[in-house]
């Protein structure tokens, strides 16, 4: 039997509203290089940003039920997550949908396979990030589970770990991590405002990122 659930485990609003100050690329260095989604997922308007908790689902290759029906069952804020087996040639998700989600007032979607319809995507302004940009439809036949683990990008993705995406990429933050990973990201973008006022003040970079021993061990010659 096939199960619909709920995220068992939801991240509180405290903790998303802090990670959502941080941009993917901050998050995946703060955590140790960790979480980054792959670079083949963009999203359809480089203005697009989400954060919220992985509303999962796994969907056949070029098969939209299962799409549909997390969107009914997604709560306000998350993020619908597709597995679909990063299958290209599909456009499983376009503009009728995404008023769908609007209407929910759903936080986003993320799938490893095709979307459509992405002028209309664009104006809606909903955010959307996808493996590619197909126009061919899709069936409606293949059942499968909601809110199971499952792996997009590269990516073990749990019910409720919180997705963060916008013009650069994704990152995945674990939910019971979602706290350090605040603490390590404001630390990051603090010593890099600190990098920013010496380059202002005139120090050189490589004075600035302790450069000078390690080029020097390395046999670097300058001749200028």
């Amino acid at each position: 039997m096939i199960h619909i659930k709920d995220i068992a485990e939801r991240p509180s609003k405290a903790d998303i509203e802090a990670v959502s100050k941080f941009s993917p690329a901050t998050i995946h260095e703060a955590q140790g290089r960790r979480g980054a989604l792959s670079s083949r997922l963009k999203p359809v308007d480089y203005r697009m940003k989400l954060c919220g908790p992985a509303f999962t689902v796994k969907c056949a290759p070029r098969d939209n039920i299962m799409l549909q029906l997390a969107i009914n069952y997604a709560k306000p804020g998350d993020i619908i997550v597709v597995s679909a087996g990063e299958y290209e040639e599909a456009g499983s998700f376009g503009d009728v949908l995404a008023n769908a989600c609007l209407a929910k007032g759903i936080g986003g979607l993320v799938t490893d396979t095709g979307v459509r319809d992405t002028l209309q995507l664009r104006e809606l302004g909903f955010p959307v990030f996808s493996l590619s940009v197909c126009i061919k439809g899709t069936v409606k036949e293949s059942i499968a589970a909601v809110n199971d683990p499952i792996i997009v990008g590269g990516e073990t993705i749990n019910p409720g770990d919180i997705i963060v995406g916008d013009a650069d990429g994704l990152v995945v933050v674990r939910r019971h991590e979602a706290q350090e990973a605040t603490r390590l990201s404001q630390a990051r973008e603090d010593a890099e405002a600190g990098y920013i006022a010496a380059y202002k003040q005139g120090r050189s970079v490589i004075e600035v990122s302790n450069l000078a021993q390690v080029l020097k061990a390395k046999g670097l010659v300058v001749d200028i």
